[in-house]
């Protein structure tokens, strides 16, 4: 799926979940992975360790399936970042590290 980055796969997941980025640490970029086992509108967001947002990711409705999302954090400095998937109900955040 090109519309946000994404890429989608058509095999349908059993359950929500975010993976941990890969590489990680990484520079300059990183690559997202999760899964929606029904259609939802979702939200991927990269915050630093103070709350705030820098970088919405993806923000539309999806259907059902495994996307991958890659985060380009060459502007930014090194250091601990959060990212975090809102799916309907479902929401789940993980940490990476950027080391420039």
């Amino acid at each position: 799926m090109s519309k946000s980055g994404n890429e989608h796969t058509s095999q349908t997941p059993t359950a929500f979940s975010l993976a941990q980025n890969s590489p990680n640490p990484f520079n300059p970029s990183t690559t997202i992975v999760f899964e929606l086992p029904e259609a939802v509108s979702i939200r991927l967001m990269v915050f630093d360790l103070h709350g705030k947002l820098v970088k919405e990711l993806v923000s539309q409705d999806l259907p059902a399936g495994r996307y991958e999302t890659s985060f380009d954090a060459s502007q930014l400095g090194s250091g601990i970042y959060v990212y975090r998937l809102k799916a309907g109900q479902f929401t789940q955040t993980r940490k990476m590290m950027l080391i420039k």
